[in-house]
């Protein structure tokens, strides 16, 4: 099994930027489709970007284009969410999720997740 630990989230204001750091553990990441979702209260577990094994492309939810960047260092097994020009919206608890496919999209894809970080935008 893969185990992962999310890290950096916390407050910022509108128009910051935060890091995001999701620590594997267990097993190496190179051939598994890493991925970011938030939950906000009361709203449905949100995809923001996926890292697929298959290529090198990387793929970000239309609310999040321009703005987020997803990356992997497959050497030190940690992916990362670079967040700029954050809104009030994007407070929500960010996950990273890991699955052994590709459709990447659909959060019951993936086989294991993180416990989770809570990042808060101020306006």
């Amino acid at each position: 099994q893969v185990q992962l630990v999310e890290s950096g989230g916390g407050l910022a204001q509108a128009g910051d930027s935060l890091t995001l750091s999701c620590a594997a553990s267990g097993r190496a990441i190179n051939t598994y489709t890493m991925a970011w979702f938030r939950q906000a209260p009361e709203r449905e577990r949100e995809f923001v970007a996926a890292s697929p094994w298959v290529t090198s492309l990387t793929y970000n939810a239309q609310s999040v284009k321009g703005r987020f960047i997803i990356s992997r260092d497959n050497a030190k097994n940690t992916m990362y969410l670079q967040m700029n020009s954050l809104k009030p919206e994007g407070t929500a608890v960010y996950y990273c999720a890991a699955s052994r496919g590709s459709n990447y999209l659909d959060p019951s894809a993936y086989d294991y997740w993180g416990q989770g970080t809570q990042v808060t935008v101020s306006s």
